[in-house]
């Protein structure tokens, strides 16, 4: 087991992780480096596994309360998480064959477009836009669910912040609302990818529960955080947490 000084320190990640992910998705580029700072003994495969049995806790709790106080679109929603979670176990099955470098790249690419077009949009997210939601709609979330979710499973950090950008964008979600329907596409995610990382032993159950109770905490943190201040509030977080992945993901780049 790992020294007690480096399980705090690992801790306090899982906790800001839980918070940013309950918010507006992309902890994971907050506690997967973590992790792999602290397990450097393991495989990639074995920190991811483990990552994701923490970051289900995390997400299952701000469900939970996201639910409760939020209007949810099921007729777009189950599909997209249904999709989503079959690419993922696709994704997790490739995650030992698709380089990694190739996936920051795009990610990378990806994320800056998000940033500039939100914050060029200045009312983007700020109110729902009241749509009835047909097939072609529904068709369009099974295509997203099953492109994001594969790369869940392949990789990971990011995934809750691009589905939050295509439910705001696509589905004219305001912030809030499309921060609390990711959670609900993650899950799927999630789930899927630990059917395979927990079969093939790749997960650290002693770790993982450790990370996944401070997860829960920042989590429940999160989502009041969210709930409290509104979409605006989310909308701002959003956008600095880009700033962060991009500057995160740009250094693992050029390094």
């Amino acid at each position: 087991m790992m020294l007690d000084q480096t399980m705090v320190v690992l801790g306090f990640f899982a906790f800001c992780g839980g918070l940013i992910d309950a918010a507006v998705g992309g902890g994971g580029l907050v506690q997967v480096p973590a992790l792999l700072h602290a397990l450097p003994q393991y495989s990639l495969a074995t920190v991811f596994g483990t990552n994701k049995l923490a970051v289900l806790a995390g997400n299952l709790s701000s469900i939970f309360r996201y639910v409760r106080r939020i209007k949810i679109v099921w007729k777009l929603m189950i599909p997209m998480a249904v999709s989503a979670f079959v690419c993922s176990f696709l994704g997790a099955l490739f995650v030992s064959v698709i380089p990694r470098e190739a996936m920051e790249y795009v990610v990378f690419c990806v994320l800056v477009v998000m940033a500039v077009y939100t914050f060029c949009k200045k009312n983007l997210g700020r109110v729902q836009v009241a749509i009835e939601y047909g097939n072609k709609d529904v068709l369009l979330g099974v295509f997203f669910g099953g492109i994001i979710g594969f790369y869940d499973g392949v990789f990971g950090p990011g995934s809750g912040s691009l589905l939050l950008f295509v439910f705001v964008k696509c589905f004219g979600f305001d912030f809030l609302n499309a921060s609390a329907s990711a959670k609900l596409v993650n899950l799927g995610t999630f789930s899927a990818a630990l059917l395979f990382f927990i079969p093939s032993g790749n997960v650290l159950w002693q770790v993982g529960a450790l990370v996944g109770v401070c997860n829960i905490l920042g989590s429940i943190t999160g989502v009041f955080l969210a709930l409290r201040f509104g979409s605006g509030f989310v909308r701002v977080f959003f956008l600095i947490l880009l700033v962060f992945l991009i500057a995160r993901l740009g250094i693992s780049i050029l390094s």
